[in-house]
């Protein structure tokens, strides 16, 4: 039998159109030109500039050959151009690659090979970073300096003969006629993971996930009409999970930070009546440690979204009293961002603070975009007990899980095998059916909102001739969420101390990834050679309290 509803009711260009978050800008421009789009320090801009300098920004690009299939990396803190890049790269077809600023030059060296990148646009702060990436990658992309003047560097600029970002802008035409998606399953980005195994994996997101994911934020979140929203989360991360995007749709306000720092941000809440922020919980910390709070609390109450590490109830106790509502959240950058959150529960204010912030450290249901969310067993694919003490891999199934890994076949067919995301991270399903994180089977430590590979900070420390095996593992840090925790086998008739490990450290890994304690001692093993990191966790405890 014929289905009569799809009979002589095809798609057509009346009917349907690509999903893109694209489009969410050019209605804002359209609907709101004179609303302020963005402001950072004295700058302020509406979204008729915003939308203006996008499609300038896209144009200039289209001239460069920049096309469908084409790569453009980025360099930027939260600034203006980062969220202009967010719109004017994909507005000529080429997909952004939004690079970690926090990362050393030979990580990102890779990226730019692997990315294929042809362009990089980069602030004038981060230039020594950029020469130094540049020395040791394969790709040259032409390169695009932008200059922060509501910055005051403190270091001479490098020269490396790029082009002034404001002079590039003049380039585009203002009139360009911008190109939406063919297919919204065409790639608007590629990011990439902390590389735990190997090198790091270029995550590829689609016009239609980042449409759905920033569409579930406004909701989820409850952002009215012209909310105002403070950049603490970096931009970078999971193209700063969807909210450049998300703004443009409810035509909100844009609050730029170079950097995250405590009376930056009370100031910018206090002038600009900020209304939501995310972070990760060192954003706390840094919210907490202001003295002056009392002449900058807002007299409304800010909306702050954290992922990775539960903050603990001393914090969410502070952060309530002084004028924020902590929602947590968990998800992968395989996920564009937030794909569980936390949904709280009206009953559950009346509850003791200890009791509270025991249901707050769950990570949660699934966010409103994704499909399907469960604890299964790797093994047999089926879901584990909702008893609370089942351990299982958490999976997914939905519109906001990646297109893949950028030529990356293998890795593709062991995420998705079974029809399912595998996340590699272990959790329990409680029988209301929130979900919560008990281990990390990729052995990532996650601090201030940054992803560490315990395994690359193992391999650091073997380098060292002292060194005959290391453990590294996660320690929980009211500050930072979490913080690495090196146990290390020194060889016969060597020694090795916590000051020299330290700096060895320094030298071979990133500043925050260097651990925070270190022991010397034996490491537990079982009969096939396997460290047993449970044990040393276990005795962590103990030891740490």
């Amino acid at each position: 039998m014929v289905n009569p509803y799809n009979q002589d009711l095809d798609q057509n260009p009346a009917n349907y159109q690509p999903l893109t978050p694209l489009s969410f800008l050019e209605r804002a421009s359209d609907v709101f030109p004179d609303h302020t789009a963005i402001i950072h320090g004295n700058l302020k801009r509406t979204y008729r500039e915003f939308y203006t300098r996008s499609k300038q920004l896209a144009s200039a690009l289209a001239q460069l050959g920049m096309t469908r299939g084409s790569t453009v990396s980025t360099l930027l803190l939260n600034t203006p151009p980062m969220l202009e890049a967010h719109y004017g790269i994909p507005m000529c077809g080429a997909v952004i690659h939004a690079i970690n600023t926090r990362l050393d030059p030979a990580t990102i060296a890779f990226q730019l090979d692997h990315a294929s990148s042809e362009i990089l646009l980069y602030d004038r702060e981060l230039g020594v970073i950029v020469q130094e990436a540049l020395d040791l990658c394969q790709v040259k992309p032409q390169l695009i300096e932008f200059v922060d003047s509501e910055c005051q560097y403190d270091t001479a600029p490098v020269n490396l003969g790029a082009d002034d970002y404001e002079n590039f802008l003049k380039k585009g035409d203002s009139n360009y006629q911008w190109l939406m998606p063919e297919d919204e399953w065409d790639a608007i980005s590629v990011g990439y993971t902390s590389g735990t195994t190997g090198d790091p994996k270029g995550v590829v997101s689609h016009h239609r996930g980042a449409y759905l994911l920033a569409r579930g934020n406004a909701m989820v979140a409850s952002m009215p009409k012209h909310s105002v929203y403070l950049w603490t989360l970096p931009m970078f991360h999971c193209n700063g999970w969807c909210f450049p995007w998300t703004m443009s749709a409810i035509i909100g306000t844009h609050v730029c930070l170079r950097q995250v720092r405590a009376e930056p941000i009370w100031q910018s809440i206090k002038t600009h009546k900020v209304s939501h922020l995310c972070g990760a919980p060192i954003v706390m910390s840094i919210i907490l440690s202001f003295e002056n709070q009392q002449d900058y609390k807002p007299d409304h109450q800010v909306q702050f979204f954290t992922a990775a590490a539960p903050p603990p109830e001393s914090v969410l106790k502070q952060m309530q009293q002084a004028g924020f509502l902590v929602t947590h959240l968990y998800g992968l950058t395989e996920t564009y961002g937030p794909a569980v959150i936390n949904e709280w529960h009206q009953g559950w204010n009346d509850l003791e603070m200890t009791a509270q912030a025991s249901l707050k450290a769950r990570q949660g249901v699934r966010y409103l975009p994704l499909e399907h969310l469960s604890v299964l067993d790797p093994e047999t694919m089926t879901p584990v007990p909702a008893d609370g003490t089942t351990i299982g891999e958490v999976m997914f199934q939905g519109n906001i899980v990646m297109k893949g890994y950028l030529k990356n076949k293998m890795a593709n067919d062991k995420a998705f095998a079974g029809g399912w995301f595998h996340s590699g991270d272990l959790a329990v399903m409680h029988p209301d059916g929130y979900l919560q994180l008990k281990d990390r089977s990729k052995d990532i430590i996650i601090s201030g909102g940054e992803n560490i590979s315990s395994i690359e900070i193992e391999e650091a420390l073997l380098k060292n001739e002292c060194v005959a095996a290391a453990a590294v593992i996660a320690v929980a840090d009211e500050k930072w969420g979490e913080v690495p925790c090196a146990f290390v086998e020194l060889k016969p008739q060597h020694q090795w101390k916590d000051d020299q490990a330290k700096e060895w450290c320094k030298e071979n890994l990133a500043s925050f990834k260097v651990p925070k304690y270190y022991f010397f001692e034996d490491i537990p093993r079982t009969s096939t050679g396997k460290i047993q990191k449970y044990i040393l966790r276990e005795k962590l405890k103990k030891i740490l309290g």
